[in-house]
């Protein structure tokens, strides 16, 4: 018996997802990235006012409970919780 992922190509680590410092970002592109973020996750949740979450995720970002991550191959960013 052989091991399967003997035969399977590695993932190239330049495809990979990585965080992005908030320190790299202007207030603006962070502010973007928090609206995405309320509108997508907040918004599908019957909240009323989605966007009035923003300074719950911006002091999360903030904090660092949520992160910017990058996507090299689709080429976007989001936030998330840190792996």
């Amino acid at each position: 018996m052989t091991d399967s992922t003997e035969n399977q190509p590695e993932q190239d680590p330049r495809q990979e997802k990585f965080i992005v410092d908030t320190e790299l970002l202007t207030e603006d592109q962070l502010l973007g990235l928090v609206e995405e973020y309320c509108t997508r996750y907040h918004g599908l949740n019957d909240t009323e006012n989605p966007m009035g979450e923003q300074s719950r995720v911006m002091s999360a970002v903030r904090r660092g409970d949520l992160v910017v991550w990058f996507d090299p191959v689709e080429n976007t960013a989001g936030l998330g919780v840190p792996g």
